[in-house]
């Protein structure tokens, strides 16, 4: 594929730098390091599902727009569902979490999903390549991203293994990032960061689709630190949720709803607080035909659908009444934000907590 990139490329750097997203300190590593190097030539857009990429005026188009760049399907394999298995993150989300990491010169990072190499590449410019480290749990992507990173000019360490485990023959680092989410940080990305380092991550729940944590790692072996924002990222290969059990729509039962509380509902603060208190449920909302809709369900068999209409309920459990419940707890508690959140990582597990370690949720 032939194309001029050069005219696109500053046009999204000079995107990324109006929005303040990309700070000054990070832009020459940005200029230096192209995203389209990093894009293999068989992509999909993701809507409603994944939509492949046909011509090359579509691929440039995609390459160059500030949004995520599906890059493997199915774990590679053929004739399978489509199913998004590995992505290029969108630009302003890449600049957002290097920024959160607030490496200095001479600083040593191991990344946790090396994904298409382009992450790897950026902090390697920034850090110098002896630096970086970054393992992938695919060994089809590490070797493809290997070769890809080298081809750019730099030659971070690239390894393959699961990065749940972290990378132990090259700790301690000054910073651990992750770009694919985690519905527990594992305690070895702990014990592997120096204590006065960060770990910059997404976390998965049930309730919402991703936030993303900055913890500060102490001297005794703790973490602990705030979300810092919404982010949507694939899930570990250790952590993929399970198929959820079949709901019996013969068990519907239908109620009113009044007034849905849509704006407090289906912000990041309430789905953190939501999660804390209803584990292992999911919700999710939208508007297929022009009205706005919340949908609920429990993996095991309990769900509800529920417009400014009615809501109809179905197996052994009232989600909707317990969901209303909850969300007037967290009227009563202030309605906090999602800053107002954040999380301790210790040897015995994690805690999701509000305003201050002091105060769990759950």
């Amino acid at each position: 594929m032939t194309e001029d990139w050069r005219p696109r490329h500053a046009a999204l750097l000079e995107a990324l730098t109006a929005s303040g997203e990309l700070p000054h300190a990070w832009r020459p590593a940005f200029a230096a390091v192209p995203r389209h190097h990093f894009i293999p030539g068989d992509i999909w857009e993701q809507q409603a599902t994944c939509v492949p990429v046909t011509t090359d005026a579509a691929w440039w188009d995609l390459v160059y727009r500030d949004v995520p760049i599906v890059t493997q399907v199915d774990d590679g394999q053929r004739d399978g569902p489509g199913i998004a298995t590995s992505s290029n993150s969108m630009p302003t989300m890449v600049a957002r979490m290097l920024t959160a990491l607030e490496v200095a010169d001479g600083q040593r990072v191991l990344e946790i999903g090396t994904g298409s190499g382009w992450n790897a590449a950026l902090l390697a410019a920034r850090l110098g390549s002896g630096n970086v480290t970054t393992i992938e749990v695919d060994p089809v992507l590490a070797e493809k991203a290997a070769r890809v990173i080298k081809e750019a000019g730099y030659s971070p360490d690239v390894v393959w293994g699961d990065g749940a485990r972290g990378w132990e023959s090259g700790a301690p680092y000054d910073r651990i990032t992750a770009t694919c989410s985690a519905r527990r940080i594992p305690y070895a990305w702990v014990r592997q960061t120096k204590p006065g380092g960060l770990i910059v991550a997404p976390l998965a729940g049930d309730f919402w689709s991703g936030t993303l944590v900055r913890l500060d790692v102490a001297g005794d072996g703790v973490a602990s630190g705030r979300f810092v924002g919404g982010a949507r990222f694939m899930p570990m290969r250790s952590e993929r949720p399970g198929p959820d059990l079949p709901v019996d729509s013969g068990t519907g039962r239908r109620g009113s709803t009044g007034a849905l509380p849509s704006e407090t509902m289906t912000g990041l603060g309430f789905a953190l607080y939501a999660g804390a208190k209803l584990p292992g449920v999911v919700m999710a909302d939208g508007a297929p035909d022009g009205r706005h809709q919340i949908w609920l369900h429990d993996r095991n068999g309990s769900a509800a659908t529920v417009t400014q209409e009615e809501v109809w309920q179905y197996g052994p459990r009232q989600l909707w009444d317990e969901a209303t419940a909850v969300h007037d707890a967290y009227m009563n508690d202030g309605s906090p934000d999602s800053g107002d959140f954040g999380l301790t990582v210790s040897p015995g597990g994690q805690c999701l907590w509000l305003r201050s370690p002091d105060t769990p949720l759950g």
